[in-house]
């Protein structure tokens, strides 16, 4: 006799129960990730380890303590509840929930024993409606359930009467699974107090974000856009009463977007300034044109540090795994414990243009008092090159305003590698400048929202936005193709930026070459490292040092903006063209800056290791080939000619692969399914 458990199924006692349904009437601070069944794979090595490499059959005792073992094929244990323990272990360890969602008995010898027993994700399946009476009148009940259809599973079957054995399994998730911090999280905050105030505070955000709508709409709006575009990636967080936390999303742009100026990216979050503005955020970045670009958006709803660890960790999955050079965000301590974890790393800089705007807020006295106070904080913060210069006018600037004991003041000096220029020097952040982009940014919320805006109609005049920008760079990019450069001198130098840099660039580049032919060169040591200081006037005390490596033709500045910016500074180039040196050498060229900057995603070493294991993977071969299309679709759209070719390309393409699949089928070889 076979029997199924009821209709909410069996959740596994002492688990993750986050139930099977998302309202906007209940509020907690413990999450789960919910996500599209498209585009998403967890990415731990589990959920692609070939089953036959896994560890041979041998009969397990498992008391629920077994750590970093994973379930395989022929996996033997003493019980049923054995078995179950082991599974909720596991799934703790990877941080998802699960429960019962088939049993089988057996009568033998006249009693039921039970033989099978089915473990499974607590996102397998799909929701069924339920329906609510009011007046004997039937409402549909609006609610946004959590399970997507993910196949995650483990299924024993008893063998005898002493072990039950793994006959089934599978262990790829269709959604990105929570971490495991935040899943021992959410059982421990469970037990503790503390939900309520965090409760009140949820409900207030959501209904900045939603306003009296619930977040069903938001999901219709994403699962409408990725019906029109099926590299868009979006993935829902909901807490252990099935409320909407956090979210995040990106378009197939953004992602390979990324793949070609992923290195330096802000995560700005101008929302915090305005109290009635929605909890949206942005990960942005600059392209080869020095435009912003974006890689994906969020609503921050739950600003605690395992949401923001929840939201980097899916946000980098969504960029195909690859961690930024540096990334740029507000200053927070849950932002910034969520990215040393996240990303231990990649370079964190805080914003110092927000740090500042504080000012007058956080030292209102002073100001009021000293109306020159502000302006010359500003300048004590960005204006000194060195951290010997910076110590020595932050000190001057305390001094003079009698602010030794100011708590805040501090604080901020305490973490001054963080924020001052002259600490940051050394790490690469494509001379990005935050207060612009986080002005853009905040007079975009100004122009478009208020309190009666709904979170859909801001979205669709960002996505305009956004739009806007993208229309901006294929212009540019077809500009770029047509048309040269103005040069200044005959320099060989100069010409060969000409060619190589799209047109903002150079006009960077062409600054520094000009300031160049002004510099004075005098050599202060000789060797194998030679040392040379570049200074405006031979009898200067303001110069710099640029350090020569004979052995790996390298220069390095003291001033370093080759190292923040990846152009070339007038120091460098005095000293090259004093050297006669005719090219820009190769090492100081950064593609991304070049007007090759997209001939081929940035991703393509990865994406060669990633073949490897693609063809057992129908989700990875998809979203490989389709990195392939939309770099294919980025080039064509530059020109009517282009175009063209693009567009003959790819319908011949598309007609090889179908008259492929007749012919496999016309000799008995079925092709897979769709994803």
């Amino acid at each position: 006799m076979e029997y199924s458990s009821s209709e909410d199924d069996e959740p596994i006692d002492g688990d993750i129960d986050f139930g099977d349904e998302i309202t906007q009437s209940d509020a907690d601070q413990h999450a789960v990730g919910v996500a599209a069944p498209l585009h998403f794979f967890n990415h731990s090595e589990s959920s692609i380890m070939p089953l036959e490499s896994a560890i041979g059959n041998e009969l397990l005792v498992v008391d629920g303590n077994v750590k970093d073992l994973v379930p395989f094929l022929g996996m033997e244990f003493e019980s049923d509840v054995a078995a179950r323990n082991f599974y909720n272990n596991y799934a703790l360890r990877l941080g998802f929930g699960i429960r019962v969602a088939r049993s089988r008995s057996e009568r033998r010898k006249g009693v039921e024993v039970l033989v099978m027993k089915r473990f499974v994700c607590l996102k397998e399946g799909h929701h069924k409606k339920k329906v609510t009476e009011y007046s004997g009148v039937k409402k549909k009940r609006k609610r946004l359930s959590i399970r997507d259809g993910c196949p995650a599973m483990m299924e024993v079957v008893r063998r005898g009467q002493e072990k039950w054995v793994v006959t089934k399994l599978i262990l790829e998730h269709t959604h990105v699974v929570v971490s495991p911090d935040k899943a021992r999280e959410i059982q421990l905050n469970r037990l503790s107090g503390k939900e309520l105030e965090h409760e009140n505070y949820l409900k207030d955000m959501r209904q900045k974000a939603f306003g009296e709508g619930d977040a069903q709409g938001l999901l219709e709006y994403f699962k409408r856009t990725q019906s029109s575009n099926s590299g868009f990636f979006y993935s829902m967080q909901v807490d252990s009463r099935n409320c909407m936390t956090n979210v995040f999303w990106a378009d197939a742009r953004a992602r390979m977007a990324y793949g070609h100026f992923g290195d330096a990216v802000t995560f700005d979050t101008s929302y915090k300034k305005n109290e009635n503005m929605p909890p949206f955020a942005v990960f942005t970045g600059v392209n080869h044109h020095g435009q912003p670009v974006v890689f994906g958006c969020a609503l921050v709803i739950d600003n605690t540090e395992s949401s923001y660890v929840w939201l980097f960790e899916t946000w980098v999955t969504a960029m195909y795994g690859q961690d930024p050079i540096s990334l740029t965000t507000d200053q927070s301590r849950a932002i910034g414990a969520a990215v040393a974890k996240v990303f231990p790393n990649t370079r964190h800089r805080l914003c110092n243009w927000r740090i500042l705007s504080k000012c007058k807020k956080k030292l209102l006295d002073v100001c009021s008092r000293y109306p020159t106070f502000h302006e010359e904080l500003k300048r004590c913060v960005n204006e000194p090159e060195t951290e010997r210069m910076f110590e020595m006018r932050w000190k001057s600037l305390i001094d003079k305003y009698d602010l030794r004991e100011n708590t805040w003041l501090q604080s901020l000096h305490s973490i001054r590698q963080k924020w001052i220029p002259a600490y940051l020097k050394e790490s690469f952040f494509a001379e990005m400048s935050t207060m612009e982009r986080s002005e853009s940014l905040n007079k975009f919320y100004r122009r478009h929202f208020n309190t009666k805006t709904t979170l859909q109609s801001f979205l669709a005049k960002f996505d305009q936005a956004v739009d806007s920008r993208h229309e901006k760079e294929i212009q540019d990019d077809y500009s770029m193709q047509n048309s040269q450069h103005i040069l200044k001198t005959d320099l060989p130098l100069e010409k060969h930026a000409a060619v190589t840099y799209t047109r903002a660039i150079f006009e960077r580049f062409q600054v520094e070459l000009l300031e160049a032919l002004n510099y004075y060169i005098g050599k202060v040591q000789e060797g194998a490292i030679s040392k040379y200081s570049v200074a405006r006037s031979t009898d200067s005390h303001n110069y710099q040092v640029v350090t020569f490596y004979e052995s790996q033709k390298k220069a390095v500045c003291s001033c370093h903006k080759f190292e923040f910016s990846g152009i070339l500074c007038r120091h460098v180039l005095a000293l090259l063209w004093a050297s006669d040196v005719n090219f820009i050498p190769e090492q100081y060229i950064l593609k991304r800056w070049t007007r090759k900057a997209k001939s081929s995603p940035s991703l393509d070493e990865r994406a060669v290791e990633m073949r490897s294991y693609c063809q057992d993977s129908p989700l990875l071969r998809y979203n490989d080939l389709f990195r392939d299309a939309i770099r294919c679709a980025e080039k064509g759209a530059v020109s009517p000619e282009t175009f063209k070719v693009a567009k003959d390309m790819l319908q011949k393409a598309f007609a090889d692969l179908v008259s492929l699949q007749e012919n496999m089928v016309k000799t008995g070889q079925h092709p897979s399914p769709n994803i």
